[in-house]
C-alpha cells in the first residue's frame, strides 16, 4: 500500500529536531531508523502530518560514559550497540538482547531509542531498560526532561513523552564487579517477536545473590518488573534449587496477553521456566 501523504522535515541537529517537533504540533511522527515505523504507514495504521527524519541528526548517535553512568544516543544502531566496548564492558545485558532482535539486515537500521520510544511490549528493549534501571533523557523547547524507566512505559505502545518530546539518549547506570547477565526468549521461529522474554541482572557474592534484577517482555500492556522473584532471591544461595523456588514468582502482578501464538496460561508457564533459565545463566552456575 501507498503511505498518505505528509510534510518531510529533515533536521541536522537535536535544536531543528526539537524546534520542528514543536511546529509540527501533535500529529507529527519521528523517523528513527523506521524498522516500526514503515510498515504502519505503509498499511495506513498512521497517519502523521509531518515526518521528521533524524538521520542527519550525526551528535544522536553517540555512546559514551557520562556522571559514572553509560549514555547511549537514541540514534545508535543496533548493530553498533552489540558491539560497542563500552556496552559490552558495562551493561551486558543490552548486548546480549540486542543480539537477539530482529535479524541482520534491522539490526543494521533499526536504532536503540527508536525501538524503546515504540513501547511494544513485545519489543527486548523495554524490559532490559526497566531491569537496569535506565533513565529516559528527552527534550523539548523547555529543556530536558529525565523519566526512569519505571514511569516510562505506560501502556501498549504507549510511553510517558509529551507530542513535542524528543528521546535523545537512555543513562544506564554502570553494572560492576560481580554482576551477571542474560536475556532469555520464547520465540516461534528465528527473528520472530518474544512470545515471552526475560531480563536478568545478578550480582553473587560470597556464594550467595545480593542483589538481582529480573523483567519479563510481553507478560502485559508495558514491561513488567518481577518484584517477588527478585524480593525471593536475594540473600539466597547461588543454586538451581533457588532458581527454580524463585522463578515461581515470575507471573505474580503479571497481565500475559491472549493470542494466536499463546494463551495467558502458556505465557504464564513460560515466564517461570524462561526465569530460572536467566538466573541460572546470568550467575553461571
Amino acid at each position: 500500500m501507498i503511505p498518505p501523504t505528509f510534510d518531510y522535515i529533515r533536521p541536522s541537529s537535536i535544536e531543528e529536531a526539537v524546534s520542528a517537533l514543536s511546529q509540527a504540533g501533535e500529529d507529527a511522527k519521528v523517523l528513527a531508523g523506521g524498522q516500526s515505523l514503515m510498515p504502519l504507514l505503509r498499511l495506513r495504521l498512521a497517519y502523521p502530518d509531518a515526518l521528521i527524519d533524524l538521520d542527519r541528526v550525526e551528535s544522536l548517535r553517540q555512546i559514551r560514559s557520562e556522571n559514572g553512568d553509560l549514555f547511549i544516543g537514541a540514534m545508535a544502531t543496533h548493530h553498533q550497540v552489540v558491539r560497542d566496548p563500552l556496552v559490552l564492558e558495562h551493561a551486558p545485558l543490552i548486548a546480549k538482547a540486542t543480539a537477539t532482535v530482529a535479524d541482520p539486515a534491522v539490526r543494521h537500521r533499526g536504532t536503540f531509542g527508536g525501538s524503546l520510544a515504540h513501547a511494544d511490549p513485545a519489543g527486548d528493549l523495554p524490559a532490559v531498560a526497566l531491569a537496569l534501571d535506565a533513565v529516559f533523557v528527552v527534550r523539548s523547547v523547555r529543556g530536558d526532561r529525565e523519566i526512569p524507566a519505571a514511569d516510562f512505559f505506560v501502556d501498549w505502545m504507549t510511553s510517558a513523552m509529551e507530542p513535542d518530546e524528543l528521546l535523545i539518549g537512555v543513562r544506564v547506570p554502570k553494572l560492576g564487579p560481580g554482576w551477571g547477565a542474560h536475556y532469555e526468549k520464547f520465540h516461534r521461529t528465528a527473528q520472530a517477536w518474544a512470545i515471552v522474554g526475560v531480563a536478568c541482572a545478578v550480582r553473587r557474592e560470597r556464594g550467595a545473590i545480593e542483589d538481582a534484577r529480573v523483567a519479563l517482555t510481553n507478560m502485559g500492556p508495558a514491561p513488567v518488573r518481577a518484584t517477588e522473584v527478585e524480593r525471593f532471591i536475594e540473600g539466597r544461595s547461588v543454586s538451581e534449587n533457588s532458581f527454580r523456588a524463585a522463578s515461581e514468582r515470575a507471573a505474580e502482578g503479571t497481565e500475559p496477553p491472549g493470542d494466536l501464538h499463546g494463551s495467558p496460561e502458556y505465557r504464564t508457564h513460560l515466564a517461570r521456566v524462561l526465569t530460572a533459565r536467566a538466573l541460572t545463566a546470568a550467575a553461571a552456575v
